[in-house]
């Protein structure tokens, strides 16, 4: 039987607090999300002034990058690069740029996800977050 390391709630407070601090830093109004290994949902705020719609899509990136075990943006880059049919991959919800997995030892122990401003600065939020805990 193998041991596997999991995300605590002091390790999902850290993580966070360190968008929150990313997303105040830039002044952008964000929702974050953070999710276990099995893209379930461990940590949602929504900042100031996000968009309604920002609540959806943040849980929606962590879940895509938890369960691939990779950034979503590898998911938007293959659908703009062509391969459209992806969008109907089970389980991955939100293809988009800004969800971050948190890897340890080449596991998955969940992700980030942000969603509010552009996609590029989505995912700078969830790195800073993911780094905060020294992985």
């Amino acid at each position: 039987m193998k041991t596997k390391s999991v995300l605590e709630l002091a390790d999902v407070k850290a993580i966070a607090a360190a968008a929150e601090a990313e997303a105040v830093k830039n002044n952008w109004a964000v929702s974050i999300a953070i999710v276990d290994d099995g893209g379930h949902l461990l940590w949602f705020q929504r900042l100031d002034g996000a968009a309604p719609i920002s609540a959806q899509i943040a849980p929606g990136k962590a879940r895509t990058s938890a369960m691939g075990r990779r950034e979503s943006k590898v998911y938007e880059d293959m659908i703009n690069g062509g391969r459209v049919s992806f969008l109907s991959a089970p389980g991955l919800d939100s293809m988009l740029e800004g969800g971050v997995p948190i890897l340890k030892d080449g596991q998955c122990l969940g992700a980030v996800g942000v969603s509010g401003v552009k996609s590029s600065e989505d995912a700078q939020i969830a790195k800073a977050a993911v780094a905060a805990i020294g992985l």
